[in-house]
């Protein structure tokens, strides 16, 4: 039997669903770990004592979100290693990265069955989307 996947992403979390679904091992939370609004430690004003020194902490914001997605995409990357087919739904701009490195993937981007705008919903909803988009593929 096929084990094809059900990726709902956004910056906070992603949700792993497993069809055809059963009881246990069928949901996974991958927490990201991302952190969105953040103070970088030793940070001050904007301008600097001295005269027309200015400084900001917007690269070493960015380098670091940039590194915490990553980790974020190759940690879902190891999860959906040995699957059949997948789906990638979710309301942010994270789908689309991760939809990126599969595609660079070669052996994942065979596996790619589509990518979709979804709102959050629950996860119940989440099940349910999933059943209904692979039970659709197969008629």
């Amino acid at each position: 039997m096929k084990k094809n996947i059900g990726i709902w992403i956004d910056t906070k979390q992603a949700i792993i669903i497993n069809y055809p679904y059963n009881s246990k091992n069928s949901v996974k939370k991958i927490e990201s770990n991302i952190e969105t609004r953040e103070r970088v430690k030793g940070e001050s004003k904007k301008f600097g004592r001295f005269g027309g020194q200015y400084l900001t902490y917007e690269k070493n914001r960015l380098n670091r979100k940039n590194l915490q997605t990553n980790y974020f995409i190759k940690d879902l990357i190891k999860e959906i290693d040995n699957c059949d087919g997948l789906v990638i739904f979710g309301p942010s701009k994270m789908k689309n990265l991760l939809e990126k490195e599969i595609s660079s993937n070669m052996r994942l981007s065979k596996k790619l069955l589509g990518v979709q705008s979804c709102d959050l919903i629950t996860e119940n909803q989440m099940v349910a989307w999933v059943k209904n988009y692979f039970e659709s593929r197969k008629s």
